[in-house]
């Protein structure tokens, strides 16, 4: 199915004491491009990231933000330093008896004093870390995907329309064309006769004349390829597969088409419709500049 290469996926969920939000957001570039907001401490998950995003992702400019908040303090451990606390209650019992105070020391005392307690941050597993961060961003990659084809699903449709357009047009230069040919003929026969004054004219003449202008504004070639690059286009809307590149290339060559056309066509008419036809290439071509 069609997908734009505009969209955006969020997800958030708390698993093993960690409030953990993912978001995945896109816009239209040439190729893949990846970027991402990570809390440094965390900067480990970047490739593996990536890589996840990577292969669901084949074009456009995309942004990870990952946000993480410990919400259970299960990220530190607290170490007793027993030695340091020992020292401190002989040193200060021993100043107890020299200085014959009562002896009133309590571990309310000892969690004054410094050293006594050290904090540490909790090493990570990282594997559980990644884990948990994976399922929650594959999460936020479905929102993602869908989104872009809910927007893959409107350029179609809006290309498709467009395409319509420009078949209609091509029937009516093919209708046009032949057309052009007899008026040419009818003047090269009325100039002749003004000419010589009806004597002796070489209808022969009239007819190679006529030939090889005919041969000269042909179209025939052009619409046929024109008609098959619409029918190609249709095609390719419908393809499962990334087709942005593709399609990119398709409206070029319809575009060449189109100016052959204009560029042989010797009628004011056909020149007005390869005008509307150019137009309306321009516009599918804005469109799939944001197809995948």
């Amino acid at each position: 199915m069609l997908s734009s290469m505009t969209g955006y996926g969020r997800a958030q969920k708390i698993l093993n004491g960690r409030d953990i939000l993912v978001e995945i957001r896109s816009v239209n570039h040439r190729y893949f491009e990846y970027t991402s907001r990570i809390p440094r401490v965390y900067n480990y998950i970047d490739e593996k990231l990536k890589s996840l995003v990577k292969s669901s992702v084949s074009r456009g400019k995309v942004e990870v933000a990952v946000t993480i908040n410990n919400i259970e303090a299960k990220d530190s451990v607290i170490h007793i330093n027993k030695c340091v606390a020992e020292g401190y209650v002989s040193a200060l019992r021993s100043v107890s008896q020299e200085l014959m105070l009562g002896d009133d020391l309590k571990l309310s005392n000892l969690i004054k004093l410094p050293d006594i307690f050290n904090v540490q941050k909790a090493p990570d597993d990282e594997e559980q870390i990644w884990q948990d961060i994976s399922q929650v961003a594959e999460e936020a990659l479905g929102r993602f995907k869908e989104m872009r084809k809910v927007e893959g699903a409107k350029l179609r449709v809006d290309v498709i329309e467009k395409a319509g357009l420009i078949l209609n047009m091509v029937s009516e230069v093919e209708r046009i064309s032949p057309q052009t040919v007899e008026n040419y003929r009818n003047k090269l026969s009325a100039k002749l006769e003004e000419i010589l004054e009806n004597k002796g004219i070489d209808q022969q003449r009239i007819v190679t004349e006529a030939a090889i202008f005919a041969e000269k504004i042909a179209v025939d070639e052009e619409t046929v390829r024109l008609r098959s690059h619409v029918s190609q286009l249709e095609t390719m809307l419908d393809s499962e597969e990334a087709v942005g590149r593709k399609l990119d290339f398709l409206v070029q060559e319809m575009n060449r088409e189109v100016n052959t056309i204009g560029s042989k066509a010797q009628n004011l008419e056909i020149t007005k419709i390869v005008v509307d036809m150019k137009a309306e290439i321009e516009k599918i071509r804005e469109q799939i500049q944001n197809i995948e």
